[in-house]
């Protein structure tokens, strides 16, 4: 599996992990009632499978990569769905923690 196809799932797994969490906040904190909800929940219960496409075999490190993905994609999910305006200590923080990634799943071992 090539590294371009492996952060492709992690794009994917994002777009399912953020996204249904948002959809489950706005069901339950926006009261936009429980299909909004249920949706959120399949989302996340996607992203779990999307997760073990994954080519390494280790979960700890399949997930504690997905971590930085998820900080870095949470804060874009916000600008582009809550309108937020991260500053520059957000986008520092972000890309700190997609090196940190990038070292777990890509590091010559």
């Amino acid at each position: 599996m090539t590294v371009a196809k492996s952060v492709a799932l992690f794009a994917v797994a994002a777009l399912f992990e953020i996204g249904g969490a948002w959809l489950v906040w706005q069901g339950v904190r926006e009261h936009r009632g429980w299909i909004w909800i249920g949706a959120g929940v399949a989302a996340l219960g996607a992203y779990g499978f999307v997760a073990t496409m994954q080519p390494d075999a280790n979960f700890g490190r399949i997930l504690a990569a997905y971590g930085g993905v998820f900080v870095a994609g949470s804060l874009i999910w916000g600008v582009v769905a809550d309108g937020f305006r991260p500053d520059r200590w957000d986008v520092s923080g972000a890309l700190i923690c997609l090196l940190g990634m990038a070292v777990i799943m890509y590091a010559p071992r």
